[in-house]
C-alpha cells in the first residue's frame, strides 16, 4: 500500500518539477562554465536560473524536514539529500526517477527491478560524467600545471575515473579538482559494484529456475 503521509505526497507531487529543475541547473550551470563568450545578459539569466533552482532545493529539503517531524535525525538519514543541498551539482543524478513518475501517472506498470537497476544506472553514468566533467573543468582550467586545458580532457579524464581505469595522462592538480575525483572515483566504484551485483543475482535466479523446470534426471 502507498505511503500516504504528508511527507509522502508531497515527494510525489514535487518530483517531476524538482527533476526538470534539476535540468535546468544543469543546462545553467554548463552555460556558465563553457559559453564564456556569451554577452553577458544571457551569462546573467543562466545565474538567476542556477541561483533560483538551488534555492527551489533547499526549499524542497527544508518542507521534507518539517513534514517528517523527525528533527535532526532527518539530516542523518537523508545524508544524500543533504550533500545534494550543499552540493547542488549532485542533484540531476536524481532525474533518474523521472521516468518512473512519468509512467505513474499513466498508469503503466514499473520496470521490472533489474531493468531498472541498469536503466538508472546508465542515466547516473552519463548525468554523473557530464556534471563531473563540467565540475572539474571548472576548477582546472588555466590552473598553473593544470594537464585539463579543454572540456573534451575533462570529459576524457572523467570517463577514464567512473570506469576505474585512470590512465593518468590527465590529473587534476587543484584542491577542489582532487576532491571532485575522489568523489566521482566512488560514484564509479558504487555504480559499478550495483550493476554487476544485479546482473549475478539475475543470472542466479534465471539458472535457479532453469534447473527447477528441469526434468528428474534430466
Amino acid at each position: 500500500m502507498d505511503d500516504d503521509s504528508l511527507q509522502a505526497r508531497w515527494e510525489r507531487r514535487t518530483e517531476v518539477p524538482l527533476a526538470l529543475a534539476s535540468l535546468l541547473y544543469l543546462a545553467a550551470y554548463g552555460i556558465l562554465v563553457l559559453a564564456r563568450t556569451l554577452p553577458a545578459f544571457w551569462r546573467d539569466l543562466s545565474l538567476v536560473v542556477l541561483l533560483a533552482a538551488w534555492a527551489l532545493f533547499a526549499v524542497d529539503y527544508a518542507v521534507r524536514w518539517r513534514l517528517s517531524g523527525r528533527g535532526l535525525s532527518f539530516v542523518a538519514t537523508h545524508w544524500l539529500d543533504t550533500l545534494v543541498v550543499v552540493l547542488p551539482l549532485m542533484r540531476p543524478v536524481r532525474v533518474v526517477k523521472l521516468y518512473e513518475a512519468v509512467r505513474r501517472r499513466r498508469g503503466e506498470g514499473r520496470l521490472t527491478l533489474y531493468t531498472r537497476v541498469i536503466a538508472y544506472a546508465g542515466l547516473s553514468v552519463g548525468l554523473l560524467g557530464f556534471t563531473g566533467a563540467l565540475s572539474v573543468y571548472h576548477f582546472e582550467r588555466g590552473a598553473p600545471g593544470a594537464t585539463m586545458r579543454t572540456f573534451g580532457d575533462a570529459v576524457w579524464w572523467t570517463c577514464s575515473t567512473l570506469a576505474t581505469v585512470g590512465y593518468g595522462d590527465i590529473a587534476p592538480v587543484t584542491p577542489m579538482g582532487r576532491l571532485i575525483a575522489v568523489g566521482i572515483m566512488a560514484c564509479g566504484l558504487a555504480l559499478l559494484g550495483t550493476v554487476t551485483g544485479s546482473f549475478s543475482s539475475w543470472l542466479i535466479q534465471v539458472f535457479a529456475r532453469e534447473d527447477e523446470e528441469r526434468p528428474p534426471g534430466g
